[in-house]
């Protein structure tokens, strides 16, 4: 397989006022053309700040990348002027954000929201064909041709992210990112859209980055797996790796212990004790020393490498250092 994405060093900052805060820190990651990787965390890890980072759609006036590379088929993105970004954004890489009720325009017909992608990047952009393509986009994700003309707010929260997935397809992108695509869906209708979205994806032979809070749809749809805390990967694998493996970083540890588990006759769950850090002031160090109770003084003053304990295996934890294990 031939490399599609290689992200290295990734640093993005949101000014606030005084504050600034550091959302992504050193991020680096690669992605082989098929192939699935998933990123997992909490809430504040990053995980969405590098999604939009690859796409272009960071906030104008305080959102900043301040070191790094995108390399997207041999281009770094972030070099690109934003006219060429359109040229990529939607045509050769596209997005499925985190809210339909949102990220679709209540007062233009769902059909036409479909019509303006292959408007802007389809080659015959007739108005036949794009009325065609259309329809055929609608039938990929269960939607009846015949509602094109309806408004978000006439569909059901499954339809309207199936109408997002449409968009997002549209014009066969060679990576589609998913920014949490089933938070907001019942766990029967979550089904469907990830069923839907692995058959979509093999059928249009596209590479998938999913972000997401829930290890089961990564276990379920994923090739590798991210670990983010405090903007940064802190270990990285194979599914095989994360969920086979007998050795991981404290944070995933933790991730796994929050998980019910029907075989366990345990009464309550194992939370990770503490909060995130915030980004606003990060600790020295390893970001996750305070919440880490195999914590040393090595941990408060010095920020760990990334010590591969297995092929393609990493783990940013002191512990790791030279064949060491927690």
């Amino acid at each position: 397989m031939s490399e599609l994405l290689k992200v290295d060093d990734l640093r993005v900052e949101y000014s606030s006022g005084t504050a600034i805060n550091k959302a992504v820190n050193g991020v680096s990651f690669s992605l082989m053309a098929g192939e699935n990787i998933g990123f997992v965390g909490e809430t504040g890890a990053g995980k969405t700040t590098t999604a939009l980072s690859i796409m272009g759609l960071l906030p104008n006036e305080t959102g900043k990348v301040r070191s790094g590379t995108i390399i997207f088929q041999g281009r770094d993105l972030l070099t690109l002027r934003e006219q060429e970004m359109r040229k990529v954004r939607g045509s050769q890489i596209g997005m499925i954000f985190q809210d339909p009720m949102t990220s679709l325009n209540p007062v233009i017909p769902v059909g036409n929201q479909v019509a303006e992608v292959l408007k802007y990047h389809a080659e015959d952009n007739s108005k036949e064909a794009i009325n065609k393509r259309v329809d055929e986009l609608l039938n990929m994700v269960g939607i009846p041709p015949k509602r094109k003309n309806e408004f978000s707010h006439q569909f059901s929260g499954g339809m309207r992210q199936r109408i997002v997935i449409a968009i997002a397809i549209a014009c066969n992108p060679l990576l589609l990112i998913a920014d949490e695509p089933t938070t907001a869906l019942d766990v029967t209708i979550q089904a469907q859209v990830l069923e839907m979205m692995e058959e979509l994806r093999k059928k249009i032979n596209t590479s998938m980055i999913m972000i997401t809070h829930d290890l089961g749809i990564v276990a379920q749809v994923c090739d590798k797996v991210a670990i983010m805390y405090s903007g940064e990967i802190v270990e990285f694998g194979s599914v095989e790796d994360i969920f086979e493996g007998e050795q991981h970083h404290p944070y995933t540890v933790g991730l796994f212990g929050s998980i019910p588990d029907l075989t366990s006759s345990a009464k309550r769950l194992t939370p990770i004790p503490g909060q995130m850090t915030d980004p606003s002031n990060l600790p020295e160090g390893c970001k996750f020393h305070l919440r880490c109770k195999h914590s040393g003084e090595e941990c408060e003053k010095l920020s760990p490498a990334s010590y591969e304990i297995g092929e393609g295996h990493t783990v940013k934890c002191h512990k790791f250092k030279q064949g060491g294990a927690l």
